[in-house]
């Protein structure tokens, strides 16, 4: 059976540029404390070649939290249609500056994000995310894991 070996189990903003959010599904979205945005997601750490009959791809995905701190200017623009969906196109960031409240977060960069989806686009003012594995990858002939196979909606941090 295989095995998708992680780098690590929770990634950072330091590693923007190994990462990339495109086709992965968002389950659910919170607000937490302390000014978090909260996304639960399904990321695909992996493409390959499938072994099957008509199945061209194989991914290997893991249900992680993903969690934006201290932001502000918060802003949906997204209509949901059918089917009822919400899935990552692209994550970018650009105009970094000095937080207002810096010399209390002990943060010297925020960036403005935006997260662009299928349905609309998400933005915000950020110093960065933590992203956490919630458990290993699995192998499946979808972009997206079941509920039941994920263990529901969570945002759990480990």
């Amino acid at each position: 059976m295989e095995r998708f070996i992680l780098e690590k189990i929770v990634w950072t903003d330091d590693d923007f540029e190994k990462m990339g959010w495109h086709d992965n599904t968002v389950h659910a979205i919170s607000f937490g404390s302390n000014y978090e945005f909260l996304l639960d997601l399904d990321y695909i750490f992996e493409w390959s070649s499938a072994k099957g009959e008509n199945v061209f791809y194989e991914f290997w995905v893991s249900p992680c939290t993903l969690i934006f701190e201290n932001v502000s200017d918060l802003n949906f623009n997204i209509t949901i249609t059918e089917p009822f969906l919400l899935e990552i196109a692209d994550v970018k960031r650009s105009d970094p500056k000095r937080p207002l409240n810096a010399d209390y977060i002990k943060r010297e960069i925020e960036y403005q994000w935006l997260i662009e989806t299928n349905q609309g686009d998400i933005t915000f003012r950020s110093v960065g995310y933590k992203q956490f594995v919630r458990r290993e990858p699995l192998l499946i002939d979808s972009q997206q894991i079941s509920l039941s196979k994920r263990g529901g909606i969570s945002f759990d941090r480990q």
